[in-house]
């Protein structure tokens, strides 16, 4: 079974979003971040079923889409998906720092 970690600044989206929601909808904002966690569940037996991230040319580098939210994951070999980062679709992903892990 794949193990899923959550980067630092992938956690600090998660807050970011909540807040953001929260100021219409604090329900739909928690909503918003089970239902994120939940997709990324699936990692855990189909590691490469993400596609491709297309602003990278890495096979590593994948996402999964959540409602209005990419999910962007890295997984290095087959036991281990570090999540690096929730933004939402409509941001320019270039304009992102991503950290990967050492």
């Amino acid at each position: 079974m794949v193990q899923i970690k959550w980067t630092h600044q992938a956690r600090q989206d998660l807050k970011e979003i909540k807040e953001f929601i929260s100021k219409d909808s604090f329900v739909y904002a928690q909503n918003t971040i089970k239902n994120i966690r939940i997709k990324t569940e699936i990692l855990k037996s189909f590691i490469q079923i993400g596609r491709q991230v297309p602003e990278y040319e890495d096979q590593k580098i994948r996402e999964l889409i959540q409602g209005n939210y990419r999910i962007i994951y890295y997984a290095p070999n087959n036991k281990t998906a570090f999540i690096l980062a929730v933004i939402h679709g409509a941001r320019n992903l270039k304009k992102i720092k991503l950290n990967f892990p050492k």
